[in-house]
């Protein structure tokens, strides 16, 4: 039995990225739901409570400007 190697179970499948460059919306939402935790990372702040307590969390305007941006990418995307 051949082994997986880590980086490549992280992977999304070939058929998900055609489908998605070809515009299916089921594929885009894969791919958004595959990088989810990352643009999460990315679009996390840290924000101060009226006691000056620090909490990070999530802006939501800057996550859906980073989806935004990916579906952008993902349309755009040729398939060789």
């Amino acid at each position: 039995m051949m082994k997986i190697s880590q980086s490549r179970k992280n992977l999304l499948p070939f058929p998900i990225i055609v489908a998605a460059s070809a515009g299916n919306i089921d594929a885009i939402n894969a791919v958004l739901k595959h990088y989810g935790g990352y643009i999460a990372t990315l679009s996390t702040r840290q924000l101060y409570d009226e006691n000056g307590n620090p909490h990070l969390c999530v802006d939501p305007e800057l996550r859906r400007r980073l989806e935004t941006k990916l579906i952008a990418k993902i349309l755009t995307f040729k398939v060789a």
